[in-house]
């Protein structure tokens, strides 16, 4: 009698250990895992710094994402590692503070499109009949539209009404947090078609909803790739991040700006798209990875 029976593994646990094994999709958690620690921590380095008298208040103030300085277009050197910008800004530092901002906007767009296309696919295979033809339909007819110009004609349309009342309130902040939330509710309100299709499709087939958490992560991870590059698209229009606010997009437009017949700064382009370029990427790969983890077919 074999003393070592075998051991008897749940979905999930089979799910991550077939996720172990892709290697192209572990080396995407890691480097999304390290890209997110330093941009953390950067800005909390330049705080601290600050505190530690002159030379690391000379410290901050070099590194600062906003301030100006005499060492404009600088290339990459050993004190500006990816050079500095037209107002003499290091440009590395200004792609970690961008960093947040386009994260922040794909991780609060897919969380939006999360709860509405759960929420609608849920609805729709729970209830079926009429309710679901008349929710599909919906679905089918926001599919037909370019999601990329219904966001832009939002943000053209009703930003500048209710700019206009925050402008009353005399608060830069206030103004750029409005930009903000057009671009998280704009993005997050087109991006959950798939979800509420994929949702669907598995309520109908299980009617548990928790059976479907699987799933539900899987395009979860593939949803932020879409809206980060759909949030610098539209920064690169002009019509996302507003200066002095940072995020890959526009920092991708500031470089392609200054490329002219005289002199190329490849720095200001390279790099910001190096970055978005490869966090798109790894976080496909991540996607892809989950994606076939959790893949039913799989097990059989």
């Amino acid at each position: 009698m074999d003393s070592n029976p075998p051991v008897h593994l749940s979905p999930n646990q089979k799910a991550w250990r077939r996720f172990w094994r892709h290697r192209p999709a572990l080396w995407s958690a890691w480097f999304l895992a390290a890209l997110l620690v330093v941009v953390v921590a950067w800005p909390l380095v330049l705080k601290s710094a600050n505190a530690l008298g002159s030379r690391g208040k000379a410290f901050a103030t070099a590194y600062d994402p906003d301030t100006l300085s005499d060492d404009s277009f600088s290339p990459p050197t050993a004190r500006h590692w990816c050079g500095s910008d037209v107002h003499g800004r290091d440009l590395l530092s200004r792609m970690l503070y961008g960093a947040q901002v386009s994260l922040l906007v794909g991780a609060v767009g897919a969380g939006v499109s999360l709860v509405i296309g759960v929420l609608w696919g849920a609805v729709a295979g729970y209830l079926g009949g009429r309710w679901d033809d008349a929710m599909m339909r919906i679905v089918d007819v926001m599919y037909s539209l370019p999601s990329i110009i219904f966001v832009i004609v939002l943000i053209t349309t009703l930003e500048g009404r209710i700019k206009a009342v925050m402008d009353y309130f005399n608060s830069p902040a206030l103004t750029h947090a409005t930009r903000l939330m057009f671009l998280f509710i704009g993005l997050g309100s087109v991006s959950w078609l798939n979800m509420a299709r994929i949702v669907r499709g598995q309520v109908l087939s299980r009617h548990i909803l928790p059976n479907v958490l699987g799933v539900v992560i899987v395009y979860l991870t593939l949803t932020v790739p879409a809206i980060v590059l759909y949030e610098s698209f539209l920064s690169y229009l002009g019509l996302g991040i507003q200066p002095p606010m940072a995020s890959w997009g526009s920092l991708i437009a500031e470089g392609a700006g200054q490329i002219n017949t005289v002199r190329v700064y490849w720095w200001l382009l390279a790099f910001p798209g190096a970055i978005l370029i490869s966090t798109l990427l790894a976080l496909n790969f991540l996607g892809d990875g989950l994606r076939e983890a959790w893949d039913v077919r799989a097990d059989k």
